[in-house]
């Protein structure tokens, strides 16, 4: 994929992983990473389920991973002395992705099949995959919701090329880019940033929607999502705002106190299906979406931003491109815990109707 209006630089950092910096402008990238060198962390098990037919992979390596450090040591942040080196060697930047330094899953060194099916006497395989960094920016007290337009295109742009080079890999099945926000939802460091998660099987959600989509085509002909989302333009109840490429609303059956999927109106796979036209429409939306969320209870919302995208070999014709935001804040002071019926039965139970969450988030004054 041919990157538009962005420039991307690759250089190698002090232990062997890669950085890469996206600019929406010529910028010379030299920095080294002075760091000593460390030994990479080896790779973890995946583990089978068999009561509920699912992957669980086991990375103990990450239980020591840095956690909620002050400004002054935060490792996202550029490096402006050597009293502080952090995983960005450079004095500023726009956009870097980096090998994730404490990653649940790693390529494979050789065999990268998983372990064929025997119930309880499923074999224990490898945590095969990439987790890469994504920082939006240099502010470390900035946000999602305060990054400008040209900001959240190379963004994109990033999120698309990263998409695009790690569907190349043998060894991966399924991309997602997401973003963990606020300590209610559990981050471990608080300067705006997401992770890319690229997976060696399927993870559940993504194995439910597609079964479901070849289900629905089977017995009607037609694309679930496409149904999906001309049933919401019908109604308009549960829409919060849209523009001429991309249209933001709270799901019919939504699971979370506030739940907005953003998608393109014109159906893609994946985000490097995406025309230039969507992704340049595609900023105005994304930063009025979490400029609302915000504005709800006037306060920063704790959420979780995830990018659904069709898998990369297979259901390609069947799932289409989403941004699913959700958040746990049920009011100030309160959130939505995910208690015996969530967690325990799978059965999710909402205290507001996915209407009036909408019209809350349409209400909002920007």
């Amino acid at each position: 994929m041919e990157l538009s209006g962005v420039i991307r630089t690759d250089l190698e950092m002090a232990d062997g992983r890669t950085i890469r910096y996206y600019d929406s402008k010529p910028t010379k990238r030299e920095a080294v990473d002075q760091r000593p060198k460390e030994a990479q962390p080896g790779i973890g098990e995946l583990r089978f389920d068999p009561l509920v037919n699912e992957w669980v992979a086991i990375s103990a390596h990450r239980q020591n991973r840095i956690f909620l450090p002050p400004k002054e040591l935060c490792p996202l942040c550029p490096t402006k002395s050597s009293e502080l080196l952090t995983e960005i060697p450079d004095s500023d930047f726009e956009v870097v992705v980096f090998d994730n330094k404490s990653p649940s899953l790693r390529p494979p060194l050789g065999d990268n099949a998983l372990p064929d099916y025997a119930g309880p006497e499923t074999d224990t395989g490898k945590a095969i995959g990439k987790c890469e960094v994504i920082v939006f920016n240099s502010d470390h007290g900035g946000s999602f919701a305060q990054l400008s337009p040209t900001q959240v295109r190379t963004l994109l742009e990033a999120w698309r090329d990263r998409t695009a080079e790690l569907s190349k890999e043998p060894f991966i099945r399924h991309i997602a880019p997401f973003e963990n926000r606020g300590e209610e939802i559990g981050v471990t460091l608080h300067h705006p940033h997401g992770q890319i998660y690229a997976y060696s099987y399927l993870p559940p959600r993504v194995e439910k929607m597609l079964a479901a989509a070849k289900r629905y085509k089977e017995e009607f002909g037609k694309v679930l999502f496409d149904e999906v989302l001309k049933r919401e333009i019908a109604d308009q109840n549960r829409i919060v705002t849209q523009n001429e490429h991309w249209i933001a609303f709270v799901p019919f059956a939504a699971r979370y106190p506030y739940e907005i999927h953003v998608a393109p109106i014109k159906p893609v796979a994946d985000l490097t299906e995406l025309s230039k036209e969507q992704c340049d429409a595609y900023p105005a939306i994304a930063l009025e979406v979490m400029k609302r969320l915000d504005g709800v209870y006037g306060i920063e919302m704790a959420y979780i931003a995830a990018w659904h995208q069709a898998p990369v070999r297979e259901g390609r014709d069947l799932l289409r491109l989403h941004w699913q935001i959700t958040s746990v804040r049920r009011a100030p002071g309160k959130l939505k815990y995910l208690a015996g019926s969530e967690s325990a039965m799978g059965a999710f139970i909402m205290d507001v109707t996915p209407e009036q969450s909408a019209a809350q988030l349409r209400e909002v004054v920007l």
